[in-house]
């Protein structure tokens, strides 16, 4: 990683053609170099080895299915480059894999989303400190990091015999139809359901649905 602030050699990994030119533009206008551009996140890797960047600029939702491409070949590069920042700019959030990547790291790496990105000199000095060793995180790729984070707790303090409640539930069997399967009392499976709705910290409300809420979590 880069320790001053001189011109960046960048390797941009999006989809969208417009887009890719328009970064491409902003970068070199502003004394940078991108050394190489890819519509697909297929062989980033090889690309950072053969052009050696300083940092790498990638998008999320890449061909051929348009879900988390960017992000897999994002900790693939961390794991085969880590002296090559990376900084993901999507304007979707997918926390499976984005906990994984800042995890993977103290540092030279950074998320930030696409439409809230309102400054461009902002946007180039997060670049800047990302290819140094620092980090940009969007606030709220923090706040939904925290979330899943606290959801994946909760459900850690769901029991053996509770998760195969909360299973069954995700089938849509009714409680009597989960005694049934599990072969104990329909009382047994409210007990159980009620605590499951107090781990997962889902209260009583006549807005949401606790059943399909609880659901969600398993599914999430």
């Amino acid at each position: 990683m880069r320790t001053d602030d001189k011109r960046l050699r960048v390797i941009i990994a999006e989809d969208n053609a417009i887009l890719r030119d328009g970064l491409t533009s902003l970068l070199v206008e502003r004394g940078h170099e991108v050394v190489a551009t890819v519509g697909e996140a297929t062989g980033l890797s090889e690309m950072v080895a053969g052009h050696l960047p300083d940092v790498a600029l990638i998008d999320v939702r890449m061909p051929p299915s348009f879900t988390d491409e960017g992000l897999l070949a994002a900790l693939a590069l961390r794991r085969s480059h880590p002296s090559v920042g990376v900084l993901v700019f999507s304007q979707w959030i997918e926390t499976r894999y984005a906990t994984e990547l800042l995890a993977a790291g103290a540092g030279g790496v950074g998320y930030l989303l696409k439409d809230r990105v309102a400054d461009v000199s902002d946007f180039v000095d997060a670049l800047q400190r990302v290819a140094t060793g620092g980090t940009a995180l969007d606030p709220e790729v923090v706040s939904q990091l925290m979330g899943a984070a606290r959801q994946q707790n909760s459900l850690a303090r769901v029991t053996p015999r509770e998760r195969e409640v909360l299973e069954s539930m995700a089938q849509g069997l009714s409680n009597a139809a989960i005694a049934k399967a599990l072969t104990v009392t329909e009382r047994a499976v409210e007990k159980h359901i009620g605590n499951i709705f107090t781990k997962l910290e889902l209260p009583p409300s006549d807005m949401h649905h606790r059943r399909v809420l609880a659901v969600l979590r398993l599914k999430g």
